[in-house]
């Protein structure tokens, strides 16, 4: 079964609000941090490129990327599934994300399919693409799905917000920052916003 999926900006401030009456901590960053970004973007193809490209470096290389892979209409498909390798690594791509980028254009994924199951569907779905692990495939579930209830424990700026905002003497692992997400349902992906938002307040840097 598919959920609650968040189509605007009102519906991240009826995760927020929810939230902020189940968690005084979330109220308390919410003070801090409003209003949270929409972060939507087109599901497909380049949606996934686009996680592949940024996983490992820094925001600010990983638009750079981006930005030489448009310009020489690397971002389709079948042009990803052509490109040699000198086109690929002057776009900015190491060997393996290149590789990477090959298995994503000729892995057959239905992405309007991807749309209508479940949120463990999408993941594992994604997951047997060589390059994409959990954490990419969360995070395509919910900027690029819109899923309300899917959560990134593995990315390290939740995980280090967790420990500011929470006060917990260290960073939580994937584990327990999955198990402390729990109490978030079915806003989740909303709890997330909130804790990038503390991240880059309380470290005054930017986090994903």
């Amino acid at each position: 079964m598919v959920g609650r999926i968040i189509t605007s900006l009102d519906c991240v401030a009826e995760g927020a609000d929810w939230l902020g009456r189940r968690e005084p901590k979330f109220a308390e960053a919410l003070a801090l941090c409003e209003p949270l970004p929409l972060r939507r973007e087109a599901d497909g193809f380049a949606a996934l490129l686009r996680a592949i490209v940024g996983q490992q470096v820094s925001v600010a290389s990983a638009r750079a990327i981006w930005g030489r892979l448009e310009a020489m209409g690397l971002t389709e498909a079948a042009a990803m599934a052509a490109a040699s390798d000198e086109e690929l690594r002057a776009a900015g791509l190491s060997r393996q994300k290149a590789r990477y980028g090959r298995a994503l254009a000729q892995a057959g994924i239905d992405f309007n399919g991807l749309r209508g199951v479940p949120d463990e569907d999408v993941v594992r779905t994604l997951v047997a693409v060589p390059g994409i692990g959990v954490w990419t495939a969360e995070i395509y579930a919910m900027f690029a799905l819109g899923r309300a209830d899917v959560f990134a424990p593995g990315d390290l700026a939740l995980q280090e917000a967790a420990r500011l905002l929470f006060r917990l003497e260290a960073r939580p692992t994937d584990k327990v920052l999955r198990r402390m997400a729990e109490d978030w349902s079915p806003w989740r992906s909303v709890a997330a916003r909130i804790l990038w938002a503390y991240y880059r307040v309380a470290k005054e840097r930017e986090g994903i």
